[in-house]
């Protein structure tokens, strides 16, 4: 069992930055990709990076060239780096753990939410 909690959103202006913690307990997180994905209102879920177990990354387009994931192992904690905020990057942002072989993310945080507005 992996049990993970967001933290670090907030409300920012277009421009700031954020940096978003995931923390795990229960279970080492280097042995899991982790996914940080984000829901805006109406909307639904969408991933928006994810860093595997061989720290190989991905971005989805929307958030490529803006937005860092990053893992530190000693904390067994993911974090995401947001930069250049746009108002659209407004949601709930989720993290989210799978043991590589799996097609489907096992462990859910809680969501913290970021707003991004002037």
């Amino acid at each position: 069992q992996v049990q993970l909690v967001e933290s670090g959103g907030g409300l920012v202006q277009p421009g700031e930055s954020l940096k978003l913690s995931c923390a795990a307990s229960g279970r080492t997180f280097s042995n899991y990709d982790v996914g940080w994905f984000r829901q805006a209102p109406g909307k639904g879920r969408s991933v928006v990076a994810i860093i595997y177990t061989g720290r190989s990354t991905y971005y989805d387009d929307s958030v490529k060239g803006r937005f860092t994931v990053s893992g530190d192992n000693a904390k067994n904690t993911v974090y995401l780096q947001m930069n250049s905020l746009k108002p659209e990057d407004t949601a709930v942002y989720y993290c989210a753990a799978k043991p590589p072989t799996f097609a489907n993310y096992e462990y859910w945080g809680q969501g913290t939410q970021v707003t991004v507005s002037s």
